[in-house]
């Protein structure tokens, strides 16, 4: 009998275990709404984006990743800062670092070469990992904005 107990205690531990870890091994994170605005400028083949991640609670986030995307192709060399990375044609990832509930985080400021000089691009920007927490309002995480070649700011 004392057998049977150590199996069930065993078998408790290992179910209490996955709810804390959750799938994919990380441990749950709460809960977080999150949002980017931000500008953007392109001149040439050369676009500025300007993000600043914010959360807006009620827990704090260790880290989260932005993923921007371009309708236009980027150039083969980029200069990105350290906590950017190219993760496609058209596509770069920044890591924000941690966000404090409502306060804004630190602005990512990623200046890109496209491969050609369109006289317009789409930008995307949206959250594409919010830190393992979980935000129930996804509504606010993605902005689209049509940049024109114009040496102007656009807002988003």
């Amino acid at each position: 009998m004392a057998m049977r107990r150590c199996g069930l205690a065993v078998v408790g531990a290992v179910a209490v275990g996955a709810l804390v870890v959750g799938a994919g091994g990380t441990a749950w994170a709460g809960d977080a709404d999150l949002e980017v605005h931000g500008s953007v400028v392109m001149s040439g083949d050369l676009v500025e984006v300007r993000v600043t991640p914010r959360n807006l609670g009620p827990d704090t986030v260790s880290d989260a990743t932005v993923r921007l995307s371009w309708s236009a192709a980027l150039a083969d060399t980029q200069q990105l800062p350290a906590a950017c990375a190219r993760s496609g044609d058209r596509e770069v990832v920044c890591g924000t670092g941690p966000l404090a509930v409502d306060l804004p985080g630190e602005q990512l400021v990623v200046p890109v070469r496209l491969q050609a000089r369109p006289s317009e691009v789409t930008l995307e920007v949206d959250v594409a990992w919010g830190g393992g927490a979980v935000d129930h309002d996804r509504t606010n995480d993605r902005q689209r904005v049509l940049v024109l070649a114009t040496g102007d700011p656009y807002a988003f």
